[in-house]
């Protein structure tokens, strides 16, 4: 019964996706390539090559290019830096783990630095074992009397 609703989860979600390579959007298409000049989306550029690039996506939408083919196409003539979001595969991969590796690592100075610093501290707030250090005997005097004084 659970693989059954596994299914129809996984078939709800590849169904728009396989639609959206099938036949993509223009809107959808600009957002996810970047003007070579500007180095912004092509949806936010105004740029004369990105308006080419515009004008070429609708271009290979009326003509029934998938959305893979359109961006081929454009990575051909511009190079892999027209991706707004860069491949998960080869070289390219470190741009999607460099980040996550930083991040895992900057967690982890910081909670080997915080572990360090409150056991340091810590051994700085405890008050010494007895035997640990002898006291000052006017100072062990003057405990006798208050405790004395105290008790009475």
């Amino acid at each position: 019964m659970r693989a059954a609703a596994l299914a129809l989860i996984a078939l709800a979600f590849a169904a728009p996706a396989r639609a959206s390579e099938e036949r993509p959007t223009a809107a959808e298409l600009e957002s996810e390539l970047v003007c070579p000049v500007c180095e912004t989306t092509l949806d936010t550029s105004n740029a004369p090559v990105a308006l080419r690039m515009k004008a070429f996506i609708r271009a290979r939408i009326a003509a029934g290019d998938t959305k893979s083919e359109i961006k081929a196409s454009l990575v051909d003539q511009f190079g892999p830096a027209v991706l707004a979001v860069p491949p998960k595969r080869g070289f390219e991969l470190v741009a999607w783990l460099l980040p996550l590796a930083g991040l895992a690592l900057g967690a982890a100075v910081v909670g080997l630095l915080a572990w360090r610093w409150s056991h340091a501290r810590g051994d700085e707030d405890e008050p010494p074992v007895d035997g640990d250090e002898p006291l000052d005997p006017a100072l062990e005097r003057r405990l006798d009397d208050e405790l004395a004084r105290y008790e009475s």
